[in-house]
């Protein structure tokens, strides 16, 4: 029998959802949430009218463009800072074992 996914409760513009989630991936669906709600609140400050999809869409078209300019060169790719950090620490990794056999 197959294990059913767990599901936790989260709120999002002062509604309640049960989304599916490991309980390695809570600490990140928390973030997520938290970054979602902020934007979808930032916009329904704004708006002259919108009920909830609306808000929904444009919080989504916000983030969609936020990640695009990312990946696209218009701002940080933290995906290539990290690649970039590991390969700096492996050769101080191995700067530094070179520097023990010297001792």
């Amino acid at each position: 029998m197959a294990d059913t996914p767990k599901t936790i409760e989260v709120n999002i513009l002062g509604r309640a959802y049960r989304v599916a989630c490991e309980d390695d991936e809570r600490e990140a669906l928390m973030r997520a949430v938290a970054y979602l709600d902020a934007k979808m609140s930032d916009i329904k400050k704004v708006a002259k009218a919108g009920g909830a999809e609306r808000i929904a869409v444009m919080a989504a078209l916000n983030i969609a463009h936020e990640l695009l300019t990312t990946r696209l060169g218009g701002g940080f790719d933290i995906g290539q800072a990290k690649r970039r950090i590991t390969a700096i620490e492996a050769k101080l990794d191995a700067a530094l074992a070179h520097q023990d056999k010297l001792f």
